[in-house]
């Protein structure tokens, strides 16, 4: 068992160069390439974030500026259908005014046609009124001539 350990001891002695030589090289990779590739990382993802931060402002700002324009869309739709709303009563309106023409000259055709039967009655009834007189004197002479006859 002495020898074992004796053996043991030279191999660990003949390993000490070896574990220096690893530390001096995790030292060194630690110090040249670990250490400036954790900087490039850590710039790397200040920058992904930043992008995906100015990414998000970005959408953020073309939300509100997407609902700037459907609310002046919606506005502008408003106003045309205000417009046209104003338009069609107009346009009843002038049609309703033309009716309204069109019932009252038709009314005073109606009145002066009305008027011009009236008149024209009365004139009838005068004529038969006055030749009803003439009339009757010629039937009783006619009768009377039959009768004499």
């Amino acid at each position: 068992m002495d020898s074992t350990l004796h053996a043991l001891g030279g191999i660990l002695l003949k390993a000490i160069p070896t574990v220096l030589l690893l530390l001096i090289v995790h030292l060194y990779l630690k110090w040249t390439f670990f250490g400036p590739m954790r900087e490039v990382l850590a710039k790397r993802r200040e920058a992904t974030e930043g992008a995906r931060k100015s990414a998000e402002a970005l959408l953020a700002k073309a939300s509100e500026k997407a609902a700037s324009i459907e609310a002046s869309l919606r506005t502008a739709r408003e106003k045309i259908y205000q417009e046209q709303e104003e338009a069609r009563r107009h346009w009843i309106g002038e049609q309703n005014t033309r009716i309204e023409e069109a019932r009252k000259a038709s009314r005073d055709l109606i009145h002066q046609a009305q008027q011009q039967l009236d008149a024209e009655a009365a004139a009838a009834k005068r004529d038969l009124t006055a030749t009803t007189a003439a009339l009757a004197d010629h039937i009783a002479r006619s009768l009377l001539e039959r009768k004499t006859a």
